[in-house]
């Protein structure tokens, strides 16, 4: 008698709990994707590099230069957003935002059999007016947590290209200020009682090269010693809606 209770006791709280686990949580703004128009605003890091387009040189008794980047450096973005409903699972936004960044770009001297031995470095900042035109899918929402992923292209024009080499400061490499990029990323929407946050990771790819071919008159070899540069920018972004 005694085991029985034991037994029906221990089914009781199984039930319950089963029955309590399965009960769905209260739902912050239950009917916000349903708006056709809302907006909000965006604060994020980044993180700006270079995809290069090298030449070599096939004799290795010739120095030659090599560009790189070997450290990465934070930048911040902010924004605001217009987002517009589409349907159910789809949603079309625009991210007007300013990134700033930095980008060291230096060069060693190939040597052949001696190896890389560094020549020079210098510092590229970037203050980028950004105009993303972005896709967003978004999958069926659970309780208070959506996940999504966004596709799209963005247009940037970068304020701080320079028009003239600083060579007094040892910069020999300017780039051109607009670019276009490819834009795909990944994020989660957590629906709170008064508003909606997201965190969001976006990787862009530059599409045009933004590299000024016209090398200065003192070490035209920086300038020549490259085919071409792409920009690539790695953002993480939090969205206030």
């Amino acid at each position: 008698m005694k085991i029985k209770f034991h037994i029906l006791f221990i089914s009781i709280l199984l039930i319950n709990y089963n029955a309590i686990a399965q009960q769905e949580k209260v739902k912050y703004n239950p009917e916000y994707d349903d708006k056709p128009v809302h907006f909000g605003y965006t604060l994020g890091i980044n993180v700006m590099d270079f995809s290069f387009g090298r030449y070599y040189l096939r004799n290795p008794n010739v120095d030659t230069l090599y560009a790189d980047l070997t450290n990465l450096n934070f930048g911040f973005q902010v924004g605001m957003i217009a987002d517009f409903r589409l349907g159910e699972y789809f949603n079309f936004r625009v991210l007007p935002s300013f990134n700033f960044g930095q980008r060291d770009l230096k060069f060693f001297v190939n040597k052949g059999s001696k190896g890389m031995q560094q020549q020079i470095s210098f510092s590229i900042e970037s203050s980028m007016l950004d105009l993303p035109l972005i896709i967003k899918y978004k999958a069926k929402r659970i309780n208070n947590y959506r996940p999504y992923m966004i596709a799209g292209t963005s247009f940037r024009y970068d304020l701080a290209a320079k028009k003239k080499y600083k060579i007094d400061e040892g910069e020999y490499v300017l780039l051109r200020p607009f670019d276009v990029y490819g834009e795909l990323g990944m994020g989660m929407d957590f629906y709170l009682p008064y508003f909606k946050f997201s965190t969001e990771i976006k990787l862009s790819l530059g599409v045009f090269d933004v590299l000024n071919h016209t090398p200065p008159e003192v070490h035209p070899e920086y300038v020549n010693s490259l085919r071409k540069l792409n920009s690539q920018i790695l953002m993480l972004s939090f969205h206030f809606e």
